[in-house]
């Protein structure tokens, strides 16, 4: 499994990747998780943890509550008995297992959203799971014993956020993509500038790699680039 390890020993881990990455941010104590997968992934996501001889897992951040973040975490909640933390604006959507629609941000998928949009969410719909805790700006996770925050970064959904570790790694869920070697921009967000804006937060950081939810780590230099271009 792909790992990042920051200058106080945390080590950040890519359980599952794929549909969706997963995220095991652990400082050898205690474990976070970050965000879930679909549902289809739960056996390899079970696979990844327990080959990592993880028993428990303290936290499960939702970075947003799209089913390809949030369908396993009941599931997650269940067996590691984690506490789940998610931004307060989406607390309703993980509570009903329910979708924001998103946006296109491209002649293609605005058309696929636009055609195919409501029909597909409200069947993507995934088993309810209560939060523990809400989340709105910043969330210091300095009692859960790291050296981390959470932040509201939205554009791609209202409550996305993002976790900063060390001031060195930021995992971005879907305010950047990772699939494009050349661009970070994501095909969806329901506010393009907020997103952008968003970008700028997450620049203010001396953060070098940004791990996004789908595709492979980018870099400051591309993060900003791309935000230079698009302000």
């Amino acid at each position: 499994m792909k790992s990042w390890k920051t200058k106080t020993g945390y080590r950040v881990i890519r359980v599952l990747s794929g549909r969706s990455n997963v995220f095991l941010l652990t400082n050898g104590g205690k474990n976070i998780m970050i965000d879930t997968s679909a549902k289809f992934m739960r056996r390899r996501l079970d696979e990844g943890v327990r080959q990592l001889n993880v028993t428990v897992i303290d936290y499960l951040i939702l970075t947003h509550t799209h089913f390809d973040h949030a369908a396993n975490a009941f599931w997650i909640k269940e067996k590691y008995n984690a506490k789940v933390i998610v931004h307060k604006s989406e607390a309703s959507y993980l509570t009903n297992g329910e979708n924001i629609i998103p946006q296109g941000t491209n002649v293609i998928t605005r058309t696929l959203v636009n055609l195919l949009g409501k029909m597909f969410f409200s069947r993507a719909k995934y088993q309810p799971c209560n939060f523990d805790i809400l989340v709105d700006s910043v969330f210091s996770l300095k009692d859960a014993g790291f050296n981390a925050s959470i932040i509201h970064t939205p554009g791609h959904t209202l409550g996305s956020v993002s976790v900063l570790v060390d001031d060195e790694v930021a995992i971005v869920g879907d305010a950047i993509f990772g699939i494009s070697r050349w661009s970070v921009f994501p095909p969806y967000a329901n506010d393009v500038k907020q997103m952008i804006n968003s970008w700028g937060i997450l620049l203010e950081t001396k953060c070098s790699v940004f791990l996004p939810a789908h595709g492979s780590a980018k870099s400051r230099q591309l993060v900003l680039k791309d935000y230079n271009k698009r302000i």
